[in-house]
């Protein structure tokens, strides 16, 4: 993954509270493989009629070269299935803005380089309402945790590990491996003061103990202190 600090583009506003996962991506397409490409199955029952007809009114059919989203709270809501990201990203949505966000869709947001940046709710209701069905230049910048919509500029919420992820394009096991020198150091000090902790060795009837053992399989696994 890619990390970025600035993003330029178009916004839509979707005036709709709650959209859960389902209806980010409903189950049904999930069997697709990822290489196929999620876009087309982003809010596909609400994009579309009973026949499958594309709504012609709907904000994403209206503007599909939209790059940030606008919409109310409780944005991911429901399942934790990542591929309701991928759909939001195969359809080419690099920023969600709301102001609140399901937990675990946040996280697989930001694992995956999609910005939930979060507002106040009067804010995301003033925007909204100047939006309208219109599509405005929009952008985001992380480093100074900055919005633009059309003439506005306001500030935006997101965890500052989030963030750091986003900007140099890291998941949670970049994250760690960004601290590996801590962690070495770390081990080796609770070694010195904890050398009981950290066996060299299973006495020989522990070896025998564990090869006779008919219980669960799981042996006798005591070591030396």
């Amino acid at each position: 993954m890619s990390g970025w600090r600035t993003h330029a583009g178009h916004a839509v506003a979707l005036d709709i509270e709650n959209i859960d996962t389902d209806q980010l991506i409903p189950a049904r397409f999930m069997s697709t493989p990822r290489r196929a490409g999620y876009g087309p199955f982003l809010l596909h029952d609400l994009r579309h009629d009973a026949q499958g007809q594309a709504q012609p009114n709907f904000p994403l059919n209206r503007h599909p070269g939209a790059s940030v989203l606008l919409t109310r709270r409780n944005f991911g809501s429901g399942s934790s299935r990542e591929a309701a990201v991928y759909a939001l990203l195969d359809f080419g949505i690099r920023v969600v803005i709301a102001p609140s966000f399901g937990d675990i869709f946040a996280a697989n947001a930001v694992n995956n380089g999609l910005l939930p940046a979060r507002i106040p709710s009067d804010r995301a209701d003033t925007l909204i309402g100047e939006l309208g069905d219109r599509c405005v230049a929009a952008g985001a910048d992380l480093s100074a945790r900055k919005l633009t919509l059309s003439q506005h500029t306001l500030p935006f919420e997101i965890d500052p590990v989030w963030a750091e992820k986003l900007m140099m394009g890291w998941d949670d096991i970049d994250l760690t491996r960004a601290h590996t020198a801590e962690i070495a150091a770390f081990q080796q000090k609770r070694r010195q003061h904890l050398a009981w902790a950290f066996p060299q060795g299973a006495r020989p009837q522990d070896t025998d103990t564990q090869a006779t053992s008919q219980g669960t399989g799981v042996g006798d696994r005591r070591f030396n202190p």
